[in-house]
């Protein structure tokens, strides 16, 4: 891609992320088209991580978010989040960065594709537990859903012998890391605890058992090359050593994907974008607004 300029890529991602008056994510179907279309994005935007969120489709511009927030951005995001949890109508749970990311579902099994998780949901937790990979913490969590079937959190944490208020923030970190793991997933709001409000958590291969039959007949490298098409699709342009942070990979994996995106021609390498320092990779999908 020749004479491509910085102004170029930022308008071509409001575009993608649907950060313009114009095309913004107004109805829950658009909001399901939308994290479809990008495959995954982050509910909210995460500061210094490219990516798309569902609260930058709502508004349609860039808004900044705060605790105290109102108006209709906070109020979809939230709520259309909150009512599409028993619905199946995409992934939601703490994955990329650990933050709260939303996934197409058709999407989903090339991610679970790079999980530790081989099937048997009932016994490879263990073998993470023995190889260091899983905490004790998020064993117990993960046990008492196996033994009990979902519950909500106040559940949860007595289930799993973490009610006392000491336990909490280990608590919260191992839910992150099954959630990361791809190991666990919200599939519900119940009115429960101090503030009504928890969340119901079951084991992601009981509640979706397709995405692990999917997952089986995709490689590494498939995957991986998967994944990274669709990110550079949706954010025009980036260098490797940003890309990889993004998806926590190394520097040399990173580069190995995008030279194989680059001889399918699926992405260019090496490109000088007008504005900006670093060589950029450039998805080879790059349409002008």
């Amino acid at each position: 891609m020749q004479n491509l300029n910085k102004r170029d890529v930022v308008a071509m991602r409001e575009a993608r992320y649907r950060r313009r008056m114009d095309i913004r994510v107004t109805t829950q179907e658009q909001a399901r088209d939308f994290v479809n279309d990008v495959g995954f994005c982050f509910l909210f935007p995460i500061q210094s991580v490219e990516m798309p969120s569902l609260w930058d489709a709502i508004a349609g511009r860039v808004v900044p978010t705060s605790s105290s927030h109102s108006g209709y951005e906070i109020d979809r995001t939230w709520g259309w989040k909150d009512e599409s949890l028993d619905k199946k109508w995409w992934y939601y749970g703490k994955l990329i960065r650990g933050k709260a990311t939303l996934i197409s579902l058709d999407f989903l099994p090339n991610f679970y594709a790079l999980s530790d998780n081989y099937g048997d949901y009932e016994n490879d937790y263990l073998e993470d537990y023995r190889a260091g990979k899983l905490s004790s913490e998020a064993k117990a969590i993960y046990e008492a859903l196996l033994r009990q079937g979902a519950l909500h959190a106040v559940q949860l944490r007595r289930e799993a012998r973490l009610s006392a208020d000491s336990a909490k923030s280990r608590y919260d970190r191992a839910l992150t890391e099954l959630q990361k793991g791809l190991k666990v997933l919200p599939i519900g709001i119940a009115q429960a605890g101090a503030w009504r409000y928890a969340f119901i958590y079951e084991l992601l291969p009981r509640w979706l058992p397709e995405i692990p039959e999917k997952a089986r007949t995709i490689g590494l490298g498939q995957a991986r090359r998967a994944i990274l098409d669709q990110y550079m699709r949706n954010v025009i342009a980036s260098t490797p050593q940003k890309a990889a942070r993004v998806f926590g990979w190394s520097l040399a994996e990173m580069r190995k994907v995008a030279q194989a995106l680059a001889d399918e021609g699926r992405l260019l390498l090496d490109v000088k974008v007008k504005g900006t320092q670093e060589m950029q990779m450039i998805t080879g999908k790059v349409k002008r607004p």
